[in-house]
């Protein structure tokens, strides 16, 4: 039998996965709103980057609404960074939705409730609500465990105090399993929504802050709370439209939202939380925060998404739609007729229109640089000039590609640092597009149904009989 081994088990919790995009942080501009060279993962792209700055801006104070952006350019020139950097400079508050064009034809649903799905999950609620909330310095838990178990069910007295007065409460079973979830010890501040009965831990007091003399960096100390222990505090929740729709849609229900199998929504359900929301913002209880829908791949749509997102672009609860395409002048999808880009050219003037360039030699030197510190691969300086040059020549996504299979190549070789001889070997282990179309070129007529082959129908015959 083999032999179990217990080294090899990991952490799973530590793994992080390394994606083409992971390394971006943010657009890389300044406070006013002039690109850096190289900062928060992007390069280069300074145009491109200075105007998605500027509309970024304009989401920021909600001076657009219902436009329509599209980031234009050549594979590989960084449209897709661009969004994602958009999407990490909004921050959490402002919700961020991203879908290929390819995905709207593949789902159990009409393109076109497919689409406003997907424009409803870029529009935010946030929603205000008062709650009751008992805060205070934890002095005492006191939990009474029967001496038989099963006989009584456990009590107990907690004592919350604030610079002004001091309160014990009695606890019930449910209180004392919360506490116990929370690993609340007296020192801790806490907070008690008294609707739900849900408990915060909001950090330890200063008061306790010698009591230990080593604490984890994940520990906050907050001051002891003052005034009165009951308090009224304004709540804000964050959701989405969609999120509404889901829950309030009978056929599903709120389970849906973690399955993601919502079905299709109803328009008389959307019409009535369109009616209660617009409700709650003239009482003031919510307001609109209009996020980002990022389309990529935009060509991929045909003439009937493109003829409902001129008219959901003219409704007046609609997102910043975003689009991204590496088309020329192609057929639009559906129709036999060519437009730049696949896109009708209606819906072409609706767009501003930011182009991305193809990168220099100087950016994707800086670009391998900062995906080698990405993926933790250690390059020697003349392995980083001959990528760089591989990069120039074929394309930067291959090269990019390129840095782990040379890293496992050093690996294998017991070597720390990736040489010239690592990428060498990668380099000719892996074909990029340039080189596979020569060696199809060599040999297409051993290929099956190829174009210029000569024994194509001898073959087929001698198939179907």
């Amino acid at each position: 039998m083999a032999e179990l081994k217990l080294s090899e088990s990991r952490d799973l919790t530590r793994i992080e996965r390394i994606g083409a995009h992971s390394h971006i942080r943010g657009l890389g501009l300044d406070s006013s709103l002039e690109p850096r060279a190289v900062s928060e993962g992007m390069v280069g792209q300074t145009a491109a980057r200075k105007a998605a700055g500027v509309i970024l801006q304009m989401i920021k104070e909600g001076k657009i609404a219902g436009r329509a952006v599209l980031l234009a350019g050549q594979p590989g020139t960084g449209k897709t960074a661009i969004a994602m950097g958009m999407a990490k400079s909004l921050g959490l508050e402002t919700p961020f939705a991203m879908i290929a064009g390819s995905e709207l034809f593949s789902l159990e649903m009409s393109k076109t409730e497919a689409l406003m799905q997907a424009f409803r999950k870029a529009i935010g609620v946030r929603i205000k609500e008062e709650t009751e909330v008992i805060e205070g310095e934890v002095v005492e838990v006191q939990i009474d465990r029967p001496a038989v178990a099963g006989a009584a069910s456990k009590t107990g007295k907690l004592t919350l105090k604030t610079t002004e007065m001091e309160t014990v409460y009695d606890l019930g079973a449910k209180m004392i399993e919360a506490l116990g979830k929370e690993k609340v010890t007296s020192g801790d501040v806490i907070a008690i929504d008294k609707a739900s009965g849900k408990i915060t831990k909001l950090g330890r007091s200063f008061s306790r802050s010698r009591d230990f003399d080593a604490t984890g960096p994940q520990l906050k100390f907050v001051q002891c709370p003052d005034g009165e222990l009951q308090k009224r505090k304004e709540v804000v929740h964050c959701v989405t439209l969609h999120e509404i729709d889901v829950i309030n849609s009978r056929t599903q229900g709120f389970l849906a939202l973690f399955t993601g199998d919502t079905g299709e929504i109803r328009a008389e359900v959307r019409e009535q939380i369109n009616t209660k929301v617009a409700e709650w913002r003239e009482e003031g209880k919510a307001e609109i925060v209009p996020g980002v829908l990022f389309i990529d791949e935009v060509h991929m749509l045909d003439i009937e998404c493109f003829s409902f997102l001129n008219r959901a672009l003219e409704n007046e609860m609609a997102p910043i739609l975003v689009v991204a395409t590496n088309r020329g002048i192609t057929t639009i999808r559906g129709t036999n007729y060519k437009s730049p880009h696949g896109i009708p050219i209606d819906l072409l003037d609706r767009l501003l229109i930011i182009s991305t360039q193809p990168y220099t030699e100087d950016e994707i030197r800086q670009i391998l640089d900062i995906r080698c510190q990405e993926e933790e691969v250690e390059m020697s300086e003349g392995a980083k000039h001959l990528l760089t040059k591989i990069g120039v020549e074929t394309s930067l996504r291959y090269s990019i590609h390129l840095i782990t299979a040379a890293a496992l190549a050093c690996q294998k070789r017991k070597g720390k640092i990736v040489e010239l001889e690592d990428i060498n070997r990668v380099y000719h282990l892996f074909l990029d597009v340039k080189r596979s179309t020569q060696y199809l070129m060599e040999y297409q007529n051993q290929y099956m149904f190829s174009e210029t082959g000569e024994g194509e129908e001898d073959e087929a015959t001698a198939m179907v009989s």
